[in-house]
């Protein structure tokens, strides 16, 4: 499968990309993570983060690890997931489209502080 056939992806697919590019993270760690790098413009239930999840290991975006923390700092009931060759690829793809947009938007000078 290419990449770009996943393309767009929807919002919380993409974060949640993003949450787990640079570290194993459980599900609430997930959350945390999009809400701290977008300001909280964006909270995803429980509900909406799990459905996305499972559907994100169908497509083998991300898998559930089962590499550990050290016992002192985790709780047995966590999941963690860690995104997969094939997640990375699709995360480049899909900021390879936002990229060639803000070049579109740039062009037609619809850039904030820009003219």
């Amino acid at each position: 499968m290419k990449p770009e056939s996943l393309l767009p992806l929807p919002a919380a697919t993409f974060h949640i990309l993003l949450a787990v590019t640079d570290e194993d993270r459980h599900g609430y760690a997930i959350i945390r993570d999009i809400e701290t790098r977008t300001a909280g413009a964006l909270r995803l239930s429980a509900g909406t983060l799990y459905r996305s999840i499972q559907r994100m290991v169908e497509q083998e975006l991300i898998v559930e690890t089962e590499e550990r923390p050290d016992p002192e700092f985790d709780d047995e009931r966590r999941r963690y997931y860690r995104i997969t060759p094939f997640g990375r690829k699709v995360a480049r793809a899909e900021t390879l489209r936002f990229a060639s947009l803000v070049d579109q938007a740039r062009a037609l000078g619809l850039m904030p502080g820009r003219s």
